[in-house]
């Protein structure tokens, strides 16, 4: 079978973030599985301009008028499935990450999507606004998230990840990553019979 490809998205662009510590964990993770190819999508690498397009992405697939939106929506056509690491900031989510999803729309339909996040509650309310997000994408976010509590006890007085510090978190990814696949198989060959 040919491999999952699995896009995981830092959500979050700004200095000294902790979103690229849980993202290169989960990559880890995802790598480990016979199955799946991930692939860390930074947007610190896809510095886009603000949404301000005359016309929607429905209205005008694939045509888009800007380099670095042309180099991410390619990268979100070959995705067959996407995890957003993203922190909560003020009861939501980051606007560099509402920009990206904004940028795009026929490349996100009909693909599973899951959320990692951290902040206030774990970040619970960033994720329950970005499932609204993506579900008007015609996305399918999956039932389980991973939610990172006091995410600041598991850095060092460097700021550096203590060793370990995920490892609570093992039984939660394997089922937060075993959903993923389950819904990526079965959403990839439904694409293919449209």
């Amino acid at each position: 079978m040919e491999k999952l490809k699995i896009k995981i998205i830092i959500g979050s662009t700004r200095q000294n973030r902790f979103s690229d510590k849980p993202a290169e964990w989960i990559f880890q993770e995802a790598k480990d599985r016979k199955e799946v190819e991930a692939e860390i999508l930074d947007l610190r690498d896809f510095p886009m301009p603000f949404y301000s397009e005359p016309v929607s992405p429905a209205k005008s697939p694939g045509q888009y008028g800007n380099e670095v939106v042309e180099r991410w929506a390619g990268k979100i056509k070959e995705g067959d499935g996407f995890l957003i690491v993203a922190p909560e900031y003020n009861h939501g989510y980051p606007a560099v990450l509402k920009n990206a999803l904004d940028h795009l729309y026929l490349e996100w339909n009909n693909k599973p999507i899951g959320f990692i996040s951290y902040g206030g509650v774990g970040g619970a309310r960033a994720v329950e606004q970005l499932r609204q997000v993506v579900i008007e994408l015609s996305m399918m976010p999956i039932r389980d998230s991973i939610h990172i509590l006091a995410f600041w006890d598991l850095l060092d007085e460097q700021g550096n990840l203590k060793e370990n510090a995920f490892v609570p978190l093992k039984k939660k990814a394997d089922n937060f990553l075993n959903q993923m696949v389950r819904w990526t198989v079965i959403l990839k060959k439904a694409r293919e019979q449209l």
